[in-house]
């Protein structure tokens, strides 16, 4: 049987990685200009985007939770012997599929899914206890952190975890439909959280163990103090936030002190809880700081973002290594789903927290190599571990112990991998805290809708075939004449960028900014942007010293066998400076990528490589982390935090 063992090692010491990479000082940031989501907000992509999202709702939302069942049972026999065999986090199943479906389904609008997940939402919110209990564990076993029938055996559980992501399943589809039973249902976790752990009470939150996980709904308490107004969430939430510098008997941290540790600058691999379900608990520093206006924890969650960024974002903006931080972004540990949605969801907070256009570089990154790359394109499936080079495997396949009867298919990462490509409709386009205008953060097509700072609608249709070129067409529609800021993100890697507005050129448009236009503008204008699309390349250390990626804007290349005759598994060394892209449909392979391109090697033979995400979708093993001549390095920046630069001649 295959198992996932670094899950299973969780009973182990965390080891942290002895031989991380040098490190660099925290970059120079502007300061924040804080983004929010706008009034009347209607994202809807088109394009390959919503080609994946369309087949992940056809073939994997809509028949998941009636092929497993035990997705909603576990619920409802809790407490009938003999009891479920269970994970320490089966409880986190119905939240994550939740909030990863509510999700796509604000990117999407799909009535079919819309009426799919009434459905499971009719169905879940009855089996919350009256107490509010939303978790699968027996009566007398509730929020304490054990059980008796974990894999087989009494052991400790995720409860709190579980109930984390409940509560934010709810919340999101109470954001997308404004269904108030939903609503409901998630103030009645928070109430029995309070009755059990707000003040004075033992055993406090903190003390049942596992606490990168079970400390998370701070995060949620938080978010649910914003909707309501009810001061205990936010009183609970503090006070889950102090937690996170307990110290035990031993005097050694029981948690990971994020807060404490990031203002101090403190590197997140080196923090005492270094897993990536930190990253949620992590969520509460941005949500309490904006809250409460608290620059303190502001500038911990940003730090620690930073941290990341820097030494754990892979090259596919893939997030972990064997499942935490090591410190070293060429680590070959598996790059986990999880990992990569907690870290897209982080770095939506720091985008609107920062309003700082490179993390939504960031966030393009990940959306279009990993958070598509996960997926199969037929959508049936997504991965546990998307390596960097490798093969993909089906996550019930690779992680098959978490199968169990009546949900043969859900395990932690097949539940959440949606998440990552409907995430998009929370970043796309925000409005600007200050003025009410409206910033462009994703360039692929669709058409979106906008309300400014007084309701006033604003239709913005993006023509384009991005990132398969650089061209990107923007429509402007109003009803009349309106002056407001519109800004444009013009991405890191876009050397030389040409912007027009109405015809007219724009003079000043410097990459890792916001282009802002600020003007009257008329029904039918057209922005018209034209991206450098060159090759590009991040020079490998460490582990992958001697080998290099190549990139087109923001699309990672990866060389497959199958697009090249099945040739070699490692092609000979190839020129940088030939990369060029070429149409999609001269593809030879079984699959058609969403990006191809063509270079040449050390020897003059041409080699085909496609963007990251379509490589190896038909089994064949693929390399991101090529030979690659015409190379220099390029120090991590603010402004270079990809890495990449020009060819060498």
């Amino acid at each position: 049987m295959t198992t996932k063992p670094s899950r299973l090692a969780l009973l182990l010491p965390l080891v942290l990685a002895a031989a991380a990479p040098a490190l660099a000082a925290p970059p120079e940031t502007p300061p924040d200009r804080p983004l929010r989501e706008p009034a009347g907000l209607r994202v809807e992509p088109s394009g390959p985007l919503r080609e994946y999202l369309d087949a992940v709702t056809t073939n994997w939302l809509l028949p998941a939770p009636g092929a497993n069942p035990a997705m909603l049972a576990m619920f409802a026999d809790r407490d009938r012997l003999p009891y479920r065999d269970l994970l320490p986090w089966s409880g986190e199943f119905a939240g994550k599929f939740l909030t990863g479906a509510t999700t796509v389904y604000q990117a999407t609008h799909d009535p079919a899914l819309r009426d799919s997940l009434r459905g499971f939402v009719k169905a879940l919110l009855p089996l919350q206890d009256a107490d509010g209990y939303f978790g699968p564990f027996p009566k007398d076993h509730r929020l304490t952190g054990q059980a008796p029938n974990i894999q087989g055996n009494p052991g400790s559980t995720w409860d709190a975890w579980g109930h984390y992501h409940m509560m934010l399943g709810l919340m999101t589809w109470h954001e997308a439909v404004g269904d108030p039973a939903a609503l409901a249902a998630a103030v009645r976790i928070a109430d029995l959280f309070c009755d059990r752990f707000l003040g004075d009470k033992t055993p406090r939150l903190v003390d049942t163990g596992w606490t990168e996980m079970n400390l998370a709904p701070a995060h949620a308490l938080a978010l649910l103090h914003e909707k309501t107004g009810e001061p205990k969430y936010l009183a609970l939430a503090r006070q889950i936030v102090d937690e996170f510098a307990a110290t035990g008997p031993d005097g050694k941290p029981l948690a990971g002190d994020y807060d404490r540790l990031g203002r101090a600058g403190e590197e997140f691999f080196r923090t005492p809880r270094p897993r990536w379900e930190s990253l949620h608990p992590i969520q509460a520093l941005a949500t309490l700081g904006r809250i409460e206006d608290d620059a303190g924890r502001r500038k911990a969650f940003a730090n620690l973002w930073w941290s990341i960024a820097r030494l754990d974002r892979h090259n596919n903006g893939g997030f972990s290594s064997g499942e935490q931080a090591q410190g070293d972004p060429y680590h070959p540990g598996a790059i986990e789903t999880c990992c990569t949605i907690a870290w897209l969801a982080m770095s939506v907070d720091m985008l609107k927290q920062s309003g700082d256009p490179v993390v939504a570089d960031e966030l393009e990154l990940s959306t279009i190599n990993s958070a598509l790359g996960m997926w199969s394109p037929s959508g049936r499936w997504s991965t546990y571990n998307t390596p960097m080079d490798g093969v993909r495997q089906a996550n019930y396949h690779e992680i098959v112990f978490q199968s169990r009867p009546g949900s043969p298919e859900l395990n932690c990462c097949s539940v959440n991998a949606a998440r990552g490509i409907g995430l998009v409709s929370r970043w796309a386009l925000l409005a600007d805290a200050a003025t009410g205008g409206l910033a462009l953060n994703w360039l692929g097509a669709g058409k979106h809708v906008a309300g400014l700072g007084d309701g006033t609608p604003v239709r913005l249709d993006v023509e384009t075939d991005y990132p398969r070129s650089g061209r990107v067409v923007v429509k402007v529609g109003i009803d009349r004449p309106m002056a407001f800021p519109l800004s444009i993100r013009i991405p890191q890697w876009s050397a030389a960028t040409k912007l027009t507005v109405a015809g007219a050129p724009r003079a000043d448009v410097k990459p890792a900014t916001y282009h802002v236009i600020d003007r009257e503008w008329h029904p039918g204008d057209v922005i018209e942007l034209e991206l450098d699309m060159g090759p590009r390349v991040w020079v490998g250390e460490g582990g992958v010293a001697g080998r290099s990626s190549l990139y087109v804007g923001p699309v990672l290349l990866a060389y497959d066998a199958s697009l090249n005759d099945n040739g070699p598994d490692d092609p000979e060394p190839i020129d940088a400076r030939s990369a060029r892209v070429i149409p999609a449909t001269e593809a030879t392979g079984r699959t058609r990528p969403i990006v191809l391109a063509e270079a040449t090697t050390a020897d003059g033979k041409t080699v085909r490589l496609c963007d990251f995400a379509s490589a190896g979708a038909d089994g064949s093993r693929y390399r991101s982390w090529l030979r690659v001549e015409h190379a220099s390095p390029t120090a991590f920046t603010r402004e270079h935090s990809f890495r990449t630069g020009p060819p060498t001649e």
